[in-house]
């Protein structure tokens, strides 16, 4: 795993663990983006539009800052408990539609 078996361009020695981890690397984040282009999806197909508000706006999606369940309340005129519940089903909900797909 450990002797060379080529060179990069640079002329240093490549090794099996090198490529190995290179490729789990791309394969991660392939998969990554993939579920988090399923994940947009399934919220704007699956969730009510209070439900998209919630959890777009408690974990920062669409490239904003998280905020805690008790500036989401602020926010939205709301109790903290009532953002907690819709947040629960929301997720529960998207964990369904996931599980679903595997």
């Amino acid at each position: 795993m450990n002797e060379p078996i080529d060179t990069d361009k640079d002329g240093n020695a490549l090794v099996l663990m090198d490529i190995m981890a290179t490729e789990d690397l791309i394969v991660d984040e392939l998969d990554t983006k993939i579920k988090s282009e399923q994940l947009y999806k399934y919220i704007e197909e699956d969730l009510s539009e209070r439900e998209k508000v919630i959890i777009k706006m408690r974990y920062g999606l669409d490239r904003k800052v998280p905020l805690t369940q008790r500036e989401v309340a602020e926010k939205l005129n709301i109790s903290r408990s009532y953002v907690s519940r819709i947040e629960k089903k929301s997720l529960l909900t998207l964990r369904k539609h996931f599980e679903k797909v595997k």
